[in-house]
Formats: structure tokens, sequence, C-alpha cells
């Protein structure tokens, strides 16, 4: 017996029931995360804060201007200990304060255990002097980017998914 009342076509059950699947609400916190760290990575001539992103190596480099960051981006592995790097990051970026009003560096360390080091180390380092830093991205990410890997270079494959949803959110939050 129909009366023209005919249920959506979910793909299943559990989308029925729970709404989207768990995979699209994770991706759409992430792109919102990554949004916001791209409008703040932007040099100020883009209407950015210039905020420099401070990652492990090259591959997390390109991922990330994969996924459409411009401004500037730092590596840990560039072959200097820690103090000097603590040191240029605090002479370039902290001395004067960003547009927005937030701090001056955002850390993106992998969230596995070395990445978990490594962003502590730099985190109590540039905080000792007084340069607070930006560790939204990495927490966003560590929750819900973990089932697709532990690194900012296992994001590379999921930027066809991430790509046009970050893009969308950068024009709305410009």
């Amino acid at each position: 017996m129909s009366d023209g009342f005919r249920l959506p076509d979910w793909e299943s059950k559990r989308e029925r029931v729970e709404g989207p699947s768990d995979r699209v609400a994770r991706f759409e916190k992430a792109s919102i995360a990554i949004a916001k760290a791209i409008i703040r990575n932007r040099t100020s001539e883009q209407g950015g804060s210039g905020v420099p992103v401070v990652v492990e190596g090259n591959r997390d480099v390109d991922t990330l201007r994969a996924l459409g960051f411009t401004g500037p981006i730092e590596k840990v592995n560039r072959g200097w200990d820690r103090s000097r790097l603590v040191a240029y990051l605090h002479s370039e970026y902290c001395i004067s304060e960003t547009h927005d009003g937030g701090p001056s560096v955002i850390v993106l360390m992998d969230w596995d255990r070395t990445g978990g080091r490594i962003q502590a180390a730099l985190r109590d380092r540039l905080m000792a002097m007084d340069s607070p830093v930006d560790e939204d991205l990495r927490n966003t990410l560590l929750r819900a980017m973990k089932p697709e890997g532990r690194t900012v270079e296992s994001l590379l494959p999921h930027v066809p998914s991430l790509g046009p949803l970050v893009e969308r959110l950068v024009s709305d939050l410009e």
C-alpha cells in the first residue's frame, strides 16, 4: 500500500539511522581546519597573516601545497638542531604580531609517536620564549584523519576528496 510517501534511497541502514557516514563528517571537520589554516598561512598580500606551517619534511610540504597552502612552509628536517630551528622560527616569525592576532606559527607534525615528541618539543621551546603556537590543525587532523593514516603525507591520496571541500570553505571564509 503506497500513499505517495517513499523513503529516500539510503546507501545503508546505518546512514538512515545515524545520518551521513562517519567518513563524510570526518572529512568535513578536517576540511574546515585546513581551510582556516590556509587563510592564516597566506601572505598579507593575499589577505592572510603570513603564518608559517612547520612540518617534518619535503613530502609534507608537497602535501600541503597540493591541499592549497600558498604561504610559508618551514621544515624541521633541514639539518639544523632544534635550538637553531626554534631560534630561527622565533626571530623570523614571532617578533611581530600577526594580522589576525593569533599565534605566530602553526606546528603540524605527524600524529605518530615521533611527531608527538617533535610537536611537544617545538611547542614547549617556543612557548618558553613567549611565542604561543597554533596546534588546532594538528589536533583536528589527529582525530579526523587517524583511520586514513598517521602522517601529514598520508593526506596526499585524499586531496581529490578534500580539495573541493577545502576550496569551497576557503571562499566561504574569505
